[in-house]
C-alpha cells in the first residue's frame, strides 16, 4: 500500500510541472576560506544556506578560538539546517534556518580535524538535502 501511496505522491508531483532529483553527485567543496580572527578574539563569516548548498562550503578556523557564523537562508519556501557533528564528540553544533531568515551560532571547536558539515532536512519519500549536495566542512587547525 505504500508503494501506491509513493506512486501516486511522485505522480502529482511531476503532473504539475515538479521536477524531482534521486540522487546527485557528490557535493563539491569550493575553494577554502580562511576565516580570520577578529581583534576581539572571534571568528566571524557568513554562510549562505541555498537549494541544497551551503557558500563558502569549506570553512577553515583556528581551534580554541570561538567561531561566529551567521547563517542566511535565501530560498523561498524550504528549511534547512547546519549541522557539525564530530563522531568522537569533541564538537557538536545543530541549527534550525527557516526559509528567508538568518540565525547567528557561537561554538568553540577544541581539537584539530576536518569535520563535515551538512543539511539532514528531507521530504519524505525524497532524498535529504545532504544527499542533494548540502554539505560542506569545516576545518580546524
Amino acid at each position: 500500500m505504500r508503494l501506491i501511496h509513493m506512486l501516486a505522491i511522485v505522480w502529482l508531483l511531476t503532473s504539475v510541472g515538479v521536477t524531482i532529483v534521486y540522487a546527485t553527485e557528490p557535493s563539491q567543496f569550493g575553494p577554502p576560506v580562511v576565516i580570520q580572527v577578529a581583534a576581539d578574539g572571534v571568528q566571524r563569516a557568513t554562510v549562505t544556506l541555498d537549494s541544497y548548498s551551503y557558500s563558502p562550503n569549506h570553512l577553515i578556523v583556528e581551534a580554541g578560538k570561538p567561531v561566529e557564523l551567521t547563517l542566511t537562508s535565501v530560498t523561498t519556501f524550504t528549511p534547512h539546517n547546519f549541522i557539525i557533528k564530530d563522531p568522537a564528540g569533541s564538537l557538536s553544533v545543530e541549527q534550525d534556518v527557516s526559509a528567508g531568515k538568518t540565525v547567528t551560532i557561537i561554538f568553540t571547536p577544541t581539537q584539530p580535524g576536518t569535520f563535515p558539515i551538512y543539511c539532514d532536512k528531507r521530504l519524505w519519500p525524497l532524498p535529504s538535502h545532504r544527499d542533494k549536495g548540502m554539505e560542506g566542512k569545516l576545518e580546524v587547525r
